[in-house]
């Protein structure tokens, strides 16, 4: 039997067991690339059927070299190098499973994607990612779409002071969170908020009261969802807010030099330095994740309402992280339903696209519901996309 050839850029937090998920199907043959040789050979350990590559991701040149001999490319590298790295990946002419989540606008690499036969799923991962695949399959049934809300966040189940909060994925993508503008719809017009701004407190059956603040996670949805009103909001534990805001405020997520002692330092590099071993997720730390998606509209003159729920927790049994689930989890269910087929058309493709066909829906949620990545819907005034 020919295995298929998957290769997975980036062997961190969620690459990893991305990769692990990958190879434990006979079918597969998989390779990760990263630059750090402890992670990989960690990778190894506990998948000896994995194969390793210790390269620097940071070259598009070495990147479009290295993934050629691949069927099938999963891009989880931080987000500063995630355009470059998807570009030269459609450079290659291979399909793609992005969550790199970088700042540029995906849809600028359409036409090269389109030319070259490329089929780029983007922002594949939780939210966004799963709540984009929802939102696609609601859209794809109403004949209208009025309203979008949607919120997440991933966190520790225990909380310990000073920040209550551990990072699932990159640090320095989670530090992009408070200072990247905010883009949302409102009254049919795209508006551009600060990171951090318009916080509110919702409730959580199970967890508690969280509190939600924007950022820059609708993405995709602004183009390709005709809605007037969509918002994205993440979520932490109170008080998380005026952590971040200080901090940013006081200039320590900048990015420009300054002089210290007679010494050319970046305050980011600064902080990353300080801020990362504390935000560093540990092998034993249980972390949840939490995600509410509701869509509002209507259905042959009815109005309707679909809310998604889901609570996830880390698994002790395989020792993967919550976050590293949800995300990871949503991109390989994406990556064997472009390896059966299910998707071919080329171009640039976020899960809302996906979404508006049903056999590709059902087949990654009925993927993630194996792993146990389950969202609860209820349905006022139509009919569940969920089966």
């Amino acid at each position: 039997m020919k295995k298929e050839k998957i290769i997975v850029l980036g062997g961190g937090l969620v690459g990893g067991p991305m990769a692990l998920d990958l190879a434990a199907e006979e079918r597969f043959a998989v390779t990760v690339a990263d630059i750090d040789e402890v992670a990989l050979e960690k990778l190894r350990a506990r998948q000896p059927k994995l194969s390793v590559i210790r390269e620097d991701l940071s070259s598009p040149s070495k990147v479009t070299e290295l993934v050629a001999g691949y069927d099938l490319v999963l891009n989880a590298v931080p987000g500063f190098m995630g355009y470059a790295t998807l570009a030269a990946i459609i450079e290659a002419r291979r399909n793609v499973v992005d969550i790199s989540f970088f700042a540029q606008d995906p849809f600028a690499l359409n036409d090269e994607a389109t030319r070259a036969g490329v089929t780029a799923i983007v922002d594949c991962g939780v939210a966004p990612g799963l709540s984009n695949l929802l939102i696609g399959r609601v859209a794809e049934q109403l004949d209208q779409i009025d309203s979008v809300r949607i919120y997440v966040g991933g966190l520790p189940e225990e909380r310990q002071w000073p920040y209550e909060y551990k990072a699932g994925f990159s640090p320095i993508d989670v530090i992009a969170e408070y200072t990247r503008p905010a883009r949302y719809v409102e009254n049919g017009v795209l508006v551009t908020r600060p990171a951090l701004s318009d916080p509110e407190l919702i409730d959580f059956p199970g967890i508690g009261t969280l509190e939600a603040f924007n950022t820059d996670g609708l993405r995709s949805l602004a183009q390709t969802v005709s809605c007037p009103d969509m918002k994205e909001k993440t979520l932490r534990y109170p008080g998380h807010i005026e952590k971040m805001a200080v901090l940013r405020e006081t200039g320590f997520f900048d990015e420009a030099e300054i002089m210290v002692g007679g010494s050319a330092v970046r305050p980011i590099d600064l902080t990353a330095a300080l801020l990362f071993p504390k935000w560093k997720m540990g092998p034993e730390d249980v972390d949840i994740t939490v995600l509410r998606v509701q869509v509002e509209g209507r259905q042959a003159g009815r109005e309707v309402s679909h809310a998604f729920r889901m609570l996830d927790r880390y698994d002790p049994h395989t020792g993967t992280h919550s976050m590293a689930r949800t995300t990871g989890y949503t991109a390989t269910a994406a990556a064997r339903m472009l390896i059966e087929g299910l998707y071919t058309e080329p171009g640039i493709a976020p899960p809302e696209l996906i979404g508006r066909h049903r056999e590709p829906f059902d087949f990654m949620i009925r993927r993630l519901r194996e792993r146990q990545v389950i969202c609860e819907e209820e349905v006022t005034g139509g009919s569940p996309v969920l089966c």
